[in-house]
């Protein structure tokens, strides 16, 4: 009899990732998702259960900047989401639940015998809070922090999970920090899709700097931007691919440079022409678990410079595939593009060596595998231990 696994999550996130490669080695019971069925993968529809009812009026609120609605209806749509999964659980051998999602699940998996775990995707959720609070400080915003409500929850999560998975060498050290044990700890990096992105033809001579991903302050977007004002160079501009934060609107607007070419939001199947069109991929988190677009950009052959606090170090070897900067330091990023700049074949043999890493690595597939074997060692150690009590 296969192994089997449930996985929980309101949103897409990695988790319909996490799902298919469960999918595809026979071992998914079900996917527990917030989505309404038509917007869940075709494969998964026949083992997904939905609960879209108060999660579409959620994202709905998000993705027309309602930000007080969405504020408000973000806490009971987490909480009745997660309690509608504890009644309607199947008996799986490890039940895996994106954190914030799924305490009441956990308790109702518990009772079966269940290995369970929670999968945070990013820092500890107390590190992150103090880290964020921090770097709004500094750039002068009053900070909304975390929903109590969830702070108190995910760590009570921390505490009930048989395991906790993280993506990166970052958000390990976070959690020990934060005092967990490595024991109850688990480190498996994403995965990326190789079939949707690879190397197109690059069509100009522009030496092009591409950022992907949400414009915020977590994301480091005022060090990305202090760093391109600093560059004196013909030839240069920055492109910015995402959704724009308000804080990052006024930041944008001390900013009137023609090298800097904001195109909001790009679906994914398209994102690999832009990456293509790129010389070097830059990431200035500075809060991040694993940033799955430097992967992306990685298999599009960019170097990438990526802060200390990406997960970079889980993915690149810095010097050889790019290079890893710390927090907060636009000159250290300045510097690196620089180098680049005045470095082609470098900045070339980087791009390849990135592509080749990248490729090393394997896509979701390695990802799948790994998370399954982790599945499996622990739910045997607790198995173990319940026949040794």
């Amino acid at each position: 009899m296969s192994f089997k696994v449930a996985v929980i999550s309101a949103g897409r996130f990695w988790a319909f990732d996490l799902a298919e490669q469960m999918r595809r080695n026979g071992s998914l019971q079900k996917l527990y998702t917030g989505y309404p069925l038509f917007k869940v993968d075709a494969p998964l529809r026949p083992l997904a259960r939905t609960f879209p009812w108060v999660f579409s009026a959620c994202m709905a609120a998000h993705r027309f900047g309602w930000r007080r609605l969405a504020g408000w209806l973000d806490w009971p749509a987490l909480d009745t989401f997660d309690h509608w999964v504890a009644r309607n659980l199947e008996p799986a051998e490890a039940v895996v639940a994106l954190s914030g999602y799924g305490l009441h699940a956990r308790r109702a998996a518990r009772q079966s015998g269940a290995l369970t775990v929670c999968d945070r995707g990013s820092s500890h959720i107390a590190f992150a809070n103090r880290l964020l609070a921090e770097e709004y400080g500094r750039q002068g915003f009053s900070y909304k922090p975390i929903d109590p409500r969830l702070v108190e929850k995910e760590r009570q999560e921390y505490a009930e999970a048989d395991l906790i998975t993280v993506p990166s060498t970052f958000a390990y050290d976070t959690f020990l920090k934060e005092g967990i044990a490595s024991a109850k700890l688990a480190k498996i990096p994403y995965g990326v899709d190789l079939s949707l992105f690879q190397p197109r033809p690059k069509k100009n001579e522009i030496f092009r700097i591409v950022y992907v991903g949400q414009l915020s302050l977590r994301k480091g977007i005022p060090y990305l931007l202090e760093a391109v004002r600093g560059l004196d160079l013909p030839g240069v501009e920055l492109v910015l691919i995402g959704g724009l934060s308000e804080e990052v609107k006024s930041i944008l607007a001390r900013y009137q440079d023609p090298r800097i070419h904001f195109l909001g939001f790009i679906p994914r199947h398209r994102l690999s022409h832009y990456y293509s069109q790129g010389s070097v991929f830059v990431l200035a988190s500075v809060e991040e678990g694993f940033g799955l677009v430097q992967a992306q950009a990685m298999a599009c052959g960019l170097p990438v410079i990526a802060t200390t606090n990406t997960g970079a170090a889980d993915l690149f070897t810095d010097g050889v595939e790019g290079f890893i900067v710390p927090i907060r330091d636009p000159g250290a990023i300045r510097e690196k593009i620089l180098y680049l700049y005045e470095n082609p074949d470098v900045r070339e043999e980087m791009g390849r060596a990135a592509l080749r890493r990248v490729s090393s690595l394997g896509g979701w597939e390695t990802y799948g595998e790994l998370a399954l074997a982790t599945y499996q060692e622990h739910h045997a150690k607790k198995r173990a231990g319940g026949r040794q009590a």
